[in-house]
């Protein structure tokens, strides 16, 4: 047998293709299962959007090698940042992803060597930690949890720590939180980023679904953010659009350059009609985003309340598509998780998110209101 890289040996099967497997089963077996696993919007794109893509698809021009994004795409993200977060983004300061996932998986080939430390909260999105394996760099956790109101402390990351890290990754609204920062956090850690010359990464995916009248912010908002950071986004979750995948980065060019470089080498773009809906739906009038929202707002307040009915005290996310809930004490996380599919409902292990995850189930708002209120139901019967 040929031997695989020792790079994968620190990148274990997903825990969502396990639990797809059992969600499989069971249904193979005729029960009813309720998905609320993966944030996988459970809606389509506006209306506006898939025709734009169905015309674009029609033409014979639209199908050769896409290279680089159009100068429409950039400019449509330059108008979206103005409009939605009154942040000035020039077209060159824009990186077109094939989703966002795409660059936060690369943006570590690009920077780091054996040595270099990325900083990542845990518990956080696989991809943060996943990507410092990939490149053979070292991996330093800071743990994101209720005693620091999810927002972790930099001053208490070790000093040895600051002086070899090259990257620091963070997501507010958080993945698994859904905790959010406000602009005093977002300053200290710019600041951080300025002092210790660490490239500073946001991972702002769930942008537009901030609840309680609360406003979106961007870390490029911040007084000489874009000197250390940059900040990646998607049309994944504002716009229903997560199959196409596209996203994007933006920041200084200088900071860019070398993600670009390392993607001229992988791959050759995106789909040139996807980039066409995707300019369509950044330029349009946000009406789709308001009523968004207010969806994901609504099935928050209307789940989370059938929990606490039925006895789950759980803590109201701030933002997101997700409940991060305290699994009772009698279990594990993936105890939880196990018990939860035999009573017909798939929600994530916490410890699938980093060691800090462990005690709690991430629980997506991906189902219709009265889907959500019966999985409510059904898992109180773990109680």
């Amino acid at each position: 047998m040929i031997k695989p890289s020792n790079k994968l040996n620190n990148l274990a099967t997903s825990v969502f293709s396990e639990l797809a497997a059992k969600k499989n089963e069971k249904l193979r077996q005729g029960q009813d299962m309720i998905d609320l696993s993966i944030g996988s919007p459970d809606s389509p794109p506006p209306a506006f959007v898939k025709e734009h893509l169905a015309q674009s698809v029609l033409r014979d021009d639209q199908y050769g090698y896409a290279i680089n994004s159009t100068d429409t795409f950039n400019e449509a993200v330059c108008h979206y940042y103005k409009q939605r977060f009154d942040v000035e983004v020039a077209t060159d300061e824009v990186l077109q992803l094939i989703g966002s996932q795409d660059g936060l998986a690369h943006i570590a080939l690009a920077y780091l060597d054996k040595g270099d430390v990325i900083i990542a909260p845990d518990p956080g999105y696989p991809i943060y930690s996943a990507c410092a394996h990939i490149a053979g760099a070292e991996l330093y956790q800071v743990p994101v949890n209720e005693s620091n109101n999810f927002k972790p402390s930099l001053d208490e990351i070790p000093a040895d720590i600051k002086k070899r890290a090259k990257i620091m990754i963070f997501n507010y609204p958080g993945n698994p939180t859904s905790a959010l920062a406000d602009q005093t956090y977002f300053e200290e850690i710019v600041e951080f980023g300025l002092t210790h010359n660490i490239l500073v990464i946001h991972d702002f995916a769930y942008c537009e679904l901030i609840f309680d009248n609360q406003k979106p912010l961007s870390l490029l908002a911040v007084q000489d953010a874009k000197k250390t950071a940059i900040e990646f986004n998607s049309l994944s979750k504002s716009f229903n659009m997560a199959g196409a995948r596209i996203g994007y980065v933006i920041g200084d060019p200088t900071l860019l350059q070398p993600l670009a470089t390392i993607k001229s080498h992988l791959d050759y773009g995106v789909f040139h009609p996807i980039q066409s809906a995707a300019a369509a739906a950044l330029t349009s009038d946000y009406q789709f985003l308001d009523e968004h929202r207010k969806t994901y707002e609504k099935r928050r307040n209307i789940f989370v309340k059938e929990l606490h009915t039925q006895g789950w005290s759980v803590r109201t996310p701030q933002g997101g598509m997700f409940v991060w809930a305290k699994t009772p004490q009698q279990y594990t996380s993936l105890d939880f998780s196990l018990e939860a599919i035999e009573k017909g409902v798939i929600v994530t292990p916490g410890h699938a998110f980093g060691s800090e995850g462990e005690g709690y189930v991430r629980i997506a708002l991906v189902q219709e209101e009265q889907r959500l209120q019966e999985a409510a139901k059904r898992l109180a019967l773990l109680l």
